[in-house]
């Protein structure tokens, strides 16, 4: 991660220091995904069945949760179990508060306009697994699913070496799941758009995911008749911003925190202090060594940069170019960055504010958008889970009073019909 001085890089430059990892969307993925959709959306389950054993060595399977919880409650430290409980609550008191308000205005005497919002009929969660189940993940779906009223959630996740992660059943049954389809990857997502066998059609697909996920997502919700999604959430990406009063080993540990997560992932140091950047680097160096995953944060330190600001305006700006999934304010004023910012899928504020905190039991949602798509994209809330639907009331008297402006409106269009129907209530 040798340091880039903002100031001193052309236009361009500071596009190349900005970048994605160019793998998150190669054009061999990009063909691999599509082959897959279409194999799934032409060969329904037999292809699905196909797909999965070539890719992950076994059979999609439908695996009820209570007797893989029960056991995972029994195994686990109750410490372990506690901090699970205690995600639960914190996220659901979060979205449960959250849920938006109808809205009711009379635009004009007898006009009546109402915003009304309804939970979707069923979606279809995406919840990454095989060698790191992450069950908080599912905790960060489902719960903001279920304040929104969804009747019928669909859990998708790739198996573990024995199927379904004692983990994520136990969080599925604390989150009212009875069962999760023990399948990932694009066919997966394939699968939920399309139906597969006994795993139904779903109009909207959620959650996170590799590269191969994210693209999956993205290339069935711009079919014909496809699912929405909730937003770009592919591999993990983290900015920390740090001042002088920043502890070189804790922004060294929050930038390995998102690096292990996947060779695709990637993390950015933007600081006002050189010196600092060349600690917090020593830093990196070491805890590197003493991780399980050192290997896989390697890789994804490649893709790393250290970009050193003139100030800390000039830092936001760059967070703002960047648009960051994560960003990490290691600085001692927070709040005069927090107002500076406006593009990020979530705001860590201060050095006590641990990305880590929000990955697991903050609770807001830690399903946000990657690559850029927080300029225009929330992460998971639960307005994520319900739509709006607008309704109209009109008194006799307000139809009166509509007609003629309405029918001059449509004409200047020309579009007579509607013109006409504004005057059938003139009455």
């Amino acid at each position: 991660m040798t340091p880039l001085v903002w100031s001193e890089l052309t236009a361009a430059e500071q596009r190349a220091a900005l970048a994605r990892p160019a793998a998150r969307r190669s054009p061999e993925l990009v063909a691999g995904v599509t082959a897959i959709i279409e194999e799934v959306r032409d060969g329904g389950w037999n292809a699905l069945v196909r797909i999965a054993e070539r890719i992950d060595g076994r059979a999609p399977e439908k695996v009820t949760v209570a007797p893989i919880a029960a056991a995972a409650r029994a195994a686990l430290p109750p410490q372990d179990v506690a901090a699970i409980e205690l995600a639960a609550r914190n996220i659901s008191a979060f979205h449960e508060a959250s849920r938006p308000s109808d809205t009711l205005v009379e635009t004009m005497p007898g006009l009546t306009v109402e915003k009304a919002w309804r939970p979707l009929d069923r979606v279809g969660l995406y919840v990454p697994g095989g060698a790191t189940p992450l069950f908080s993940t599912l905790l960060m779906l489902a719960l903001p699913a279920r304040a929104a009223g969804v009747s019928e959630i669909i859990v998708v996740t790739p198996p573990s070496e024995h199927g379904l992660a004692p983990a994520i059943a136990l969080a599925a049954e604390l989150c009212g799941i009875q069962a999760v389809w023990t399948v990932g990857g694009a066919q997966a997502v394939a699968a939920l758009a399309f139906g597969a066998g006994d795993i139904p059609a779903v109009p909207k697909v959620c959650g996170p995911g590799n590269a191969w996920v994210a693209e999956a997502k993205t290339q069935v919700s711009a079919l014909p008749g496809g699912p929405a999604i909730d937003m770009p959430a592919g591999p993990s990406e983290l900015m920390v911003i740090a001042d002088e009063g920043a502890s070189p080993s804790m922004v060294a540990a929050d930038l390995l925190s998102q690096a292990e997560h996947d060779a695709s992932a990637q993390v950015l140091l933007v600081t006002t202090d050189a010196i600092l950047a060349a600690r917090i680097a020593e830093e990196v160096a070491q805890q590197v060594a003493m991780l399980p995953r050192a290997d896989l944060a390697r890789q994804s330190l490649e893709h790393g940069r250290t970009i050193i600001a003139r100030s800390l305006d000039e830092a936001a700006v760059i967070a703002n170019t960047y648009a960051p999934e994560h960003l990490c304010l290691a600085v001692d004023n927070p709040e005069p960055m927090v107002r500076a910012v406006s593009n990020a899928g979530a705001i860590f504020a201060g050095h006590a504010a641990a990305e880590s905190f929000g990955d697991y039991l903050a609770g807001s949602s830690h399903v946000l958008p990657t690559d850029g798509a927080a300029r225009a994209w929330s992460g998971i809330t639960v307005q994520s889970f319900m739509k709006a639907i607008s309704i109209q009331r009109v008194s006799v008297e307000a139809g009166r009073a509509l007609a003629a402006p309405a029918a001059a409106l449509a004409r200047l269009e020309a579009l007579e019909a509607h013109a006409r129907a504004a005057e059938a209530r003139a009455g």
